[in-house]
């Protein structure tokens, strides 16, 4: 494909499709206004934005509000929005997933982590170890998938309650 050179043509192809921006212009992935239209189409276009839009609070969330399920924008954000305690909960309400690419100091931020896995429940894999043994946030995980018991710790594995509820998932997946 041909490289966007015009504005206004970049504008258009964004709005129909976000992911356009890797065709535009190096000087256009730069300008807000066209990364935005980007990535209120598709969220995952933040990756051919530049830098200094990764790292424009308003920018990427609004690329969390329009994750696609299969690529977190939150994965392409600048570092310093993945310790931004909210933009992270917005990722994770969105897709749980996103959990990999937060800051450490969030991964073992219990309300970060329950909200994560209530949408994702394989998103215990990317939590804390400390929260791998909480039960609750445990129980909220299986709740949503029960295979993500294989990620609970030791401890939690054999509580009965909280394989009970794995299984209830798992069986209801059968159905």
């Amino acid at each position: 494909m041909t490289i966007i050179t015009n504005r206004e043509e970049a504008l258009v192809k964004v709005k129909q499709d976000g992911q356009s921006l890797k065709y535009v212009d190096e000087k256009l992935k730069v300008d807000r206004e066209v990364v935005l239209e980007a990535v209120k189409n598709d969220g995952s276009a933040l990756e051919y934005a530049d830098d200094s839009l990764k790292a424009d609070r308003e920018v990427v969330l609004e690329a969390l509000k329009q994750g696609d399920g299969y690529d977190t924008p939150l994965e392409y954000a600048d570092d310093s929005l993945k310790d931004d305690r909210e933009v992270v909960i917005e990722a994770v309400k969105n897709d749980g997933s996103a959990l990999e690419y937060a800051d450490d100091s969030l991964k073992d931020d219990r309300e970060v982590v329950i909200e994560a896995v209530k949408n994702d429940g394989s998103a215990l894999e990317y939590a804390d170890d400390s929260l791998k043994d909480d039960r609750e946030v445990v129980i909220e995980a299986v709740k949503n998938d029960g295979y993500a018991l294989n990620h609970a710790s030791d401890t939690v594995k054999v509580d009965r309650e909280v394989v009970l509820e794995a299984m209830h998932f798992n069986t209801l997946k059968l159905l």
